[in-house]
């Protein structure tokens, strides 16, 4: 069966920009395959499922095809199925105008009230 190391696999899709940024993202515990935290060294087969913290997204990804070289975006694109569950709806944000002073005391309440259920 086909395997190669999850940093190189991650360089070559694409979902780090270098390597080593895919090395230390498993260092860092940032990488796991089916759930398992992940060495750089550990090796990814089609049909594993990847979990990466990429920047501020964490990107869920099942293997289809494994490749060792950096490829084009396109190509790229055909190795993985992208399982990353949608970002979720806009949250309203309680926002004040600036220079009003400080929040009244109802105000106050009902920013505690929106902080506690969140």
């Amino acid at each position: 069966m086909e395997s190669t190391r999850i940093d190189r696999w991650l360089w070559a899709v694409r979902l780090t920009k270098t390597r080593p940024d895919a090395a230390q993202a498993c260092r860092g515990g940032h990488v796991r395959i089916n759930d398992k935290p992940a060495k750089a060294s550990a090796t990814v087969v089609p049909g594993d499922q990847v979990r990466a913290r990429v920047g501020d997204k964490t990107r869920i990804v099942e293997v289809v095809r494994v490749i060792q070289k950096r490829v084009g975006a396109a190509d790229a694109a055909t190795c993985f199925i992208d399982r990353t569950p949608p970002p979720p709806a806009d949250v309203p944000i309680a926002r004040r105008d600036r220079g009003a002073g400080r929040p009244t005391k109802r105000e106050r309440r009902v920013l505690d009230q929106f902080r506690s259920q969140n």
